[in-house]
């Protein structure tokens, strides 16, 4: 088995720098390709030493000769694709939105298909998003092959991507793993809705005050977690194209609180009520661990220590910005 490489789009996202943290304190060459050149998530979780570690290349995902490029240059052997604008960004600007989370897609699939035999994993990011309403699956827990019914014009774009990629691989046997995250939280998850519940920990730790902006079952992924889970993803080199769910914690955000509360019993956290988020929490991941085997599982009150702890290190060093919390 020849020497991984690993290029992942979207780096600077939340997901992203946990997944670039995982490969490079395993000794993986890693690239990174991403319109931003700022790594800020990742100097929350990462040293200077080891950022000094990954190749940045700068482009636009929706330019296929610029990941045509990326990808010959870093001559990765796996692909984790994080590249996207989340649910409020496609809102504001559609256009923009299905340029980056649909052509965007379909530009890394396209540009692994031209690249041969070079790439031999690939793993990209769906979403929950993808499916519907709560209220749309009576049989619980959601299956991965359940009937779609987005309500979102990201929803509607991540549901693009995985079509997309069954029929890279039927028509030219371009094997993936799609993944659909929930809530992810942890160290820079700091934009879009549901990142309240890690803003929530960062509020506690800061010994604020915070409101959570929604109620009801929600399923919680550590951050450090789903980026192991997209790193194996890619390693397995499925062949196929596979869309799984993501399960982890499944726990009313009031349950939430009272674990953040049982961790630092000052935490002064409330949250909406009657207003669930427009999504499934109980989702089945038999699919994943079909494919996986074991999947990584930090649980909730150890990744709410271990968040606690690393933001109460950032804000020490005044290394963490709190506008945060108003947004």
């Amino acid at each position: 088995m020849s020497e991984e490489r690993f290029l992942v789009t979207g780096a600077m996202g939340c997901i992203g720098a946990w997944v670039v943290t995982n490969l490079v304190r395993e000794g993986i060459s890693t690239a990174v390709f991403d319109l931003s050149d700022n790594p800020h998530r990742m100097q929350l979780i990462m040293s200077q030493d080891e950022i000094d570690r990954v190749r940045f290349v700068s482009g636009d995902i929706t330019d296929l000769a610029a990941v045509e490029q990326a990808l010959a240059q870093s001559r990765a052997t796996h692909v984790i694709h994080l590249a996207a604008l989340q649910v409020p960004f496609c809102r504001a600007d559609p256009v923009l939105g299905a340029r980056v989370n649909v052509v965007g897609t379909v530009n890394m699939l396209e540009a692994v298909r031209r690249a041969g035999d070079q790439v031999r994993g690939l793993a990209y990011a769906s979403s929950v998003a993808a499916l519907g309403p709560d209220d749309f699956y009576p049989q619980k827990p959601v299956l991965d092959d359940v009937p779609q019914r987005p309500d979102t014009l990201y929803g509607v774009y991540k549901q693009a991507n995985e079509h997309t990629a069954r029929l890279y691989w039927q028509d030219w046997q371009v094997g993936s793993v799609g993944l659909r995250p929930y809530i992810v939280y942890g160290a820079g998850r700091d934009q879009g809705l549901t990142s309240d519940v890690a803003k929530a920990i960062l509020a506690t730790a800061a010994g604020r005050p915070f409101h959570i902006k929604f109620s009801g079952p929600v399923a919680l992924q550590y951050a450090d977690d789903v980026a192991r889970i997209f790193i194996a993803a890619a390693r397995t080199e499925h062949r196929g194209a596979a869309v799984c769910n993501l399960r982890q914690d499944v726990v009313e955000v009031a349950g939430f609180v009272k674990a953040l509360q049982a961790e630092a019993p000052e935490a002064r956290i409330t949250q909406e009520t009657k207003r669930p988020l427009p999504f499934p929490a109980d989702l089945d991941d038999s699919g994943l661990r079909r494919i996986l085997g074991d999947v990584p599982h930090t649980p909730l009150p150890a990744a709410i220590r271990q968040s606690l702890d690393l933001f109460r290190s950032l804000l020490a060093q005044n290394q963490i910005r709190l506008e945060q919390l108003d947004s």
